[in-house]
């Protein structure tokens, strides 16, 4: 009788944490590798190529360019898959930061990322979503501006529902997407290889010709091929919920990166099969205008694949960078309201809702190129200090557990390329860049009135405790029961 007491008790409290408010461990080894790439394969493949050629100034240094850049990732995404499996915490690169080099510099990343960061992401894929849905019906005439907005804030909209309504549908949603952009690269691989194959070599022949190389413009040009896999670190943004995550994540980033780099080649491979540098420039919709070449029967669908693929990248984007909020919420630096999740749904619908009206400003003010480079600075930085400050906390906690260990030199290499292409770009576009930093200082002063010490007045703090605790009952939303970390 004891003993089915005790399991009764068993029952009963294994029915309570089950049913408690948390954000679960839902997150496999697929639904992993799906994230990461359905987070990277966006607009980026079809967008990015003609900058990088632009800035290169040749086919086959802009080929070294795709290469370098995803060895680069790839060493940047080894780096976090040993932060991620060292510090447990949801957050990206707010956590390591806050783990390694103080609230500081995380607020200020956080800061920067909820600013215009985030935003400004959200937006070059939603404005590239619009443009691959609108464009194929007023094809050969330029698509109306104001329709492109409209269906790209449908879509950012759409992405948005489905992550205040289930981290469930959210994840299913990234797997399918991912499987139908990834035959999107096959279906423009296979033409390219074949044509090719036949000797379809112009483009390629004195490929490294420089006449139009600067080097000014070189750190542009890999700014759009890191625009492109831009989002390799997107898993660690969600490590609370990933099911066994010391052997998921780094074999997730690992699967990911790969593939994702050697498609990446074999795309612009395509391209270039396919079309001259000089059509490829004058082109605003490459993978549309290689269809027209090499798949005059399926030529109507690659738009379609393409804008699917950008909701990909959203849907991974939106997943991801609430849960930064989310966390910054429970370590004191940001509202309190913001580390809630709803009740039912478990997801982190306060953050998630924060960043939507943000999101649509930047999408109806921003340009898909110039927001490349105006996001690109600040991220890339902040990337740099994360793996800076790897490699101080290695040598203050040398015997600290870490699951998954990357060779000291890989991590000094990849945080010194990082910083060069940083302060190489403060000459190549001092404007983006000056922009980029001075609204990421602004949140010094932030910090140091509402987080280092809280100085709002008194009558403002009743003002905010009242809006919070409205805005807590209208979204059905508390504070996480179960510590998942």
């Amino acid at each position: 009788m004891d003993w089915i007491r005790v399991r009764k008790e068993d029952d009963k409290k294994e029915k309570t944490e089950d049913e408690a408010v948390q954000l679960r461990r839902e997150i496999g080894l697929l639904p992993a590798v799906c994230f990461i790439v359905g987070s990277v394969v966006g607009s980026g493949i079809f967008i990015a190529p003609k900058g990088v050629l632009l800035n290169s100034g040749s086919v086959g240094l802009s080929l070294l360019v795709w290469v370098l850049c995803g060895v680069l990732s790839m060493l940047g995404a080894l780096c976090y898959a040993e932060l991620g499996t060292t510090f447990t915490k949801s957050g990206g690169h707010y956590t390591y930061l806050l783990e390694t080099l103080g609230p500081l510099p995380a607020f200020l990343r956080l800061w920067s990322e909820c600013l215009f960061i985030r935003p400004a992401v959200a937006s070059y894929v939603s404005l590239a979503f619009g443009r691959y849905v609108v464009e194929p019906f007023f094809a050969p005439c330029a698509a109306p501006t104001g329709l492109i907005k409209l269906v790209s804030i449908l879509g950012l909209t759409v992405v948005v529902a489905i992550n205040c309504w289930s981290v469930t549908m959210a994840s299913r949603t990234q797997v399918t997407l991912t499987f139908i952009k990834m035959f999107a690269l096959v279906l423009i691989i296979v033409p390219g290889g074949i044509a090719l194959a036949r000797g379809k070599t112009e483009s390629f022949q004195n490929g490294f010709e420089v006449d139009s190389f600067k080097l000014d413009t070189l750190p542009l040009s890999f700014y759009n091929g890191l625009y492109a896999y831009g989002g390799w670190f997107a898993l660690n943004f969600i490590t609370e919920e990933v099911i066994n995550p010391n052997r998921n994540i780094p074999l997730a980033i690992i699967c990911s990166m790969v593939t994702v780099t050697v498609c990446y080649v074999l795309v612009n491979v395509a391209y270039f099969t396919m079309m001259t540098p000089a059509e490829l420039l004058l082109s605003e919709a490459v993978a549309v205008t290689f269809a027209n070449r090499a798949l005059q029967g399926f030529a109507s669908v690659i738009p379609f694949l393409v804008a699917m693929s950008c909701l990909g990248a959203l849907n991974g984007g939106i997943f991801g960078s609430p849960r930064m909020l989310f966390v910054a919420a429970r370590e004191g630096h940001w509202p309190p309201i913001f580390s809630m999740i709803h009740i039912r749904r478990r997801t982190p619908l306060p953050a998630v809702l924060f960043l939507y009206p943000l999101m649509l400003v930047v999408l109806l003010t921003g340009e898909i190129y110039q927001l490349i480079s105006f996001v690109s600075f600040s991220r890339w930085f902040f990337i740099a200090l994360a793996t800076s400050g790897m490699i101080i906390h290695r040598h203050r906690f040398p015997n600290y557990p870490r699951p998954f260990k990357v060779p000291l030199a890989l991590v000094v290499s990849f945080t010194v390329v990082c910083f060069f292409i940083v302060v190489l770009s403060l000459y190549s576009d001092p404007w983006n860049t000056g922009m980029s930093s001075a609204l990421t200082l602004t949140g010094i002063p932030v910090y140091y009135v509402t987080v280092y010490r809280y100085r709002l007045p008194h009558r403002l703090r009743r003002i905010f405790d009242y809006f919070s605790k409205h805005m807590q009952i209208l979204l059905e939303v508390t504070q996480q029961e179960v510590q998942t970390f």
